[in-house]
């Protein structure tokens, strides 16, 4: 093992902004940047009970991923336990609708407001 994992840093214009969507998501508590890897006030840091700790860092320039594009690296599973639920509480909070996923499927696609795609899947 060369490293462990620290956190999941999601580049976005707004830190602070797409910190608090996640927090509405997931639940924990956004704070402030953190000086040992933060690299500015432009960054929040959402810790939860549970998973990694995500990150936020603003970039003037973000360009968020295309679903299904090439480059689309990747992207975050966040269980629940409703879809048609979670659905109406994700687009409340802001999130784009990009794959229903069809008939019978356990779970849909969908873009934060900083267009990072992230699937509700059931257990």
């Amino acid at each position: 093992m060369i490293g462990r994992l620290r956190c999941l840093v999601l580049d976005c214009p707004d830190a602070w902004e797409l910190a608090d969507f996640y927090r509405k998501l997931i639940g924990g508590e956004v704070v402030g940047p953190e000086p040992r890897w933060a690299v500015g006030e432009g960054a929040a840091v959402l810790r939860g009970d549970s998973g990694p700790v995500l990150a936020f860092q603003s970039v003037a320039d973000h360009r968020p991923p295309v679903w299904g594009a090439p480059e689309q690296q990747f992207h975050l599973d966040v269980r629940v336990d409703d879809l048609d639920a979670a659905h109406q509480a994700v687009l409340a909070l802001g999130a784009e609708s990009l794959d229903d996923g069809g008939d019978g499927a356990a779970w849909r696609v969908y873009a934060d407001p900083a267009g990072h795609s992230f699937r509700l899947v059931l257990p």
